[in-house]
């Protein structure tokens, strides 16, 4: 079994060999060509063609992107169905999931590039600046990094509808409950500790919910004080290593 293959300007047959191969051999394929991409699903959504680099990952996620910016401008989650067929010289992939029922259909017209490569990769990402870093920091080294006064009570403490991060209370005696996200906030944290302090708000009188992160998106914010929530800005700590007594700090 080949670990590794790649063909430029590939015509229909080859283009099929080498892409059937990587799917059974479970590889990484990686397509650069000029195609159309079509969704739907949730929403329905139409890219008219352009060149294009196109990525299928051996646990069914598949991305399509652009020249430009870091995200894809379509995806797929990983657990998705992957097929292909030829139609009139162009090669067709389909991608599909079942619950909830989204297709993402690419037609490729030109094809510059295709290649597999199979991986060989079992570790796991040792992450740094982790939410749980943020939550020791703020319960058990600074309490005050959040405010003057700030004492926290518990970590990780579960309710019917979640587990809140932290939960304590501010030098005036009300509650309060932090929601911690190591990147930037979006509406969904802001929905999420939206249904944590609905869930407590009959039990504690003055409850206030902060959602601390190192930003947060516009839209965000702005239902955040829609919702009469708060936002603090913390960026995740990070951890020390020490060599032979002295501190090293990561970069």
């Amino acid at each position: 079994m080949e670990k590794f293959k790649v063909k430029e300007n590939p015509n229909i047959k080859e283009i099929s060999e080498i892409f059937e191969e990587g799917i059974k051999n479970k590889a990484i394929l990686i397509v650069t060509a000029c195609c159309k991409v079509h969704y739907e699903g949730r929403a329905k959504s139409t890219l008219e063609s352009g060149d294009r680099v196109l990525i299928i990952k051996p646990d069914g996620s598949f991305l399509v992107h652009k020249g430009e910016k870091r995200n894809p401008v379509n995806w797929q989650p990983p657990g998705c169905t992957i097929n292909y067929r030829i139609k009139n010289d162009l090669f067709l992939i389909r991608s599909t999931r079942k619950k909830p029922k989204e297709s993402l259909d690419v037609e490729i017209s030109k094809t510059h590039v295709i290649m597999y490569f199979i991986p060989h990769d079992y570790e796991k990402l040792d992450l740094t600046g982790s939410e749980e870093d943020m939550a020791n920091l703020i319960f058990y080294e600074n309490p005050e990094v959040i405010e003057e006064g700030f004492k926290p009570i518990s970590k990780e403490k579960s309710i019917t509808n979640g587990i809140i991060d932290i939960f304590g209370k501010d030098k005036d005696g009300n509650t309060v409950i932090l929601e911690l996200k190591r990147g930037r906030a979006t509406l969904d944290g802001v929905s999420q500790l939206k249904r944590y302090t609905d869930n407590l708000k009959k039990e504690y009188e003055n409850l206030r919910g902060i959602l601390v992160a190192p930003s947060i998106t516009a839209s965000a914010m702005k239902l955040l004080l829609t919702y009469g929530l708060e936002f603090k800005e913390l960026h995740p700590p990070k951890k020390l290593k020490k060599i032979n007594n002295v501190t090293l700090k990561s970069f």
